[in-house]
């Protein structure tokens, strides 16, 4: 079966009753449609007994890349390990700098640490939530002028479902020799100059994290590569660093595999993920149409298309808007509160002056209800509850 992310011609997305509560995120709706097929294959995997690597993890791996137009997917047990194990398989650690976003969930912090590289907090774009490359070139220029770091790979994060200026990082990254893992665990069905996610950057990591725009029913994640050698060193990596036969420990690696189970569930609903996307561009229009010139919203870069795993807004009494809205039975998240270079877990590297932008950010977004289950009755209701208070 061809799986087309731009749309899934036989599936039809049910709409919820336009007076049913809101829900933020709406798993229950989705597993109606995946569900008996889903009981299915848990059958078939029960029979054939291979939980783990059984022929459920080729399959999606296949799925994915064509459907990415990636060279290769590498199947994971998390995104957190999608991150990691790039840096593993390109050698990176101790002295080792990779810049990273300082606004942005604190895996890909962990991950650059695990590895046992060095993270450098860089400032973002205001307007559209994601790396700034003015203070990427800086930090990196900082770093280069230092004894004790080298300068060695960028991890932009295609934040709430938006891809990255690859085009400019790229550019950076080719000038100073630095090689570029995107973290692409929000943004699954985002695009950049025709490009899906997943195939823009050399190597991108995914998450399958249930809420995610194609997610699990547990912990996963993919690894999406242009390069075929490097998928082939991230399969040693994910069991162990071992050989083909599974053997032999030919590098160090770690326990990095998706199991079977959720790769079949992910294979299902890859299924209905193009008429998923489609309704998600629905109910985004709504909101930009209604909102625009109401409150700041997340700017798109040209050539890039949102895949709208979150659909985030500035508000600067945000928490009192919040509030009312709750009151008013519309549910809301902020993602995220503090930045990075705030968290005590990564105190030792914050740049002595701040970022700026990270630090307003983290007082403005707030993010609104967005999943495909939505109907536009419900959409509009946010619209009017939100422009409101806002008033």
């Amino acid at each position: 079966m061809t799986i087309d992310l731009s749309h899934s011609p036989d599936v039809v997305i049910p709409q919820v009753d336009a007076d049913a509560p809101i829900q933020f995120f709406d798993l229950t709706a989705q597993q109606k449609l995946v569900r008996e097929k889903i009981e299915k294959r848990f059958t078939t995997i029960l029979d054939h007994g291979r939980h783990i690597g059984g022929p459920e993890v080729d399959e999606l791996e296949q799925k994915l890349a064509q459907a990415t137009g990636a060279v290769d997917a590498v199947a994971v047990g998390s995104g957190t390990q999608a991150l990691v194990m790039p840096l593993i398989a390109l050698g990176y650690g101790h002295g080792d700098a990779v810049f990273i976003p300082g606004f942005t969930y604190n895996a890909t912090a962990n991950a650059v640490l695990l590895a046992g590289a060095t993270p450098v907090f860089v400032d973002i774009d205001p307007k559209t939530f994601n790396m700034c490359h003015i203070d990427l070139e800086r930090k990196i220029k900082a770093v280069k002028a230092r004894r004790d770091l080298t300068a060695s790979a960028i991890m932009p994060v295609d934040l709430y479902g938006l891809p990255a200026d690859y085009d400019t990082i790229q550019g950076i990254a080719d000038m100073y020799k630095l090689r570029v893992i995107a973290d692409g665990a929000q943004a699954f069905g985002g695009k950049q100059n025709g490009k899906w996610v997943g195939a823009i950057a050399e190597i991108t990591g995914t998450s399958f994290y249930p809420t995610k725009t194609l997610g699990g029913y547990g912990d996963g994640g993919a690894i999406l590569t242009t390069d075929t050698e490097i998928a082939d060193v991230l399969r040693s990596i994910r069991w162990h660093g071992t050989d083909n036969q599974r053997k032999l420990s030919v590098r160090v690696g770690i326990n990095g595999r998706c199991d079977s189970i959720q790769c079949a569930v992910v294979s299902e609903k890859l299924a209905i993920f193009g008429a998923e996307r489609t309704r998600r561009l629905a109910i985004a229009k709504i909101y930009d149409e209604r909102l625009k010139g109401v409150v700041p919203l997340q700017e798109a870069q040209a050539g890039a298309e949102n895949g709208y795993g979150l659909y985030t807004i500035r508000v600067e009494n945000r928490d009192a808007v919040r509030a009312a809205l709750q009151e008013e039975g519309i549910p809301t998240a902020v993602y995220y509160d503090t930045p990075l270079h705030k968290m005590q877990a990564f105190a030792t590297y914050a740049p002595v002056d701040g970022l700026a932008a990270c630090e307003k950010a983290a007082n403005e977004s707030l993010s609104i209800p967005m999943h495909p289950y939505l109907s536009d009755a419900q959409a509009n209701r946010v619209c009017d509850v939100l422009v409101k208070h806002l008033q």
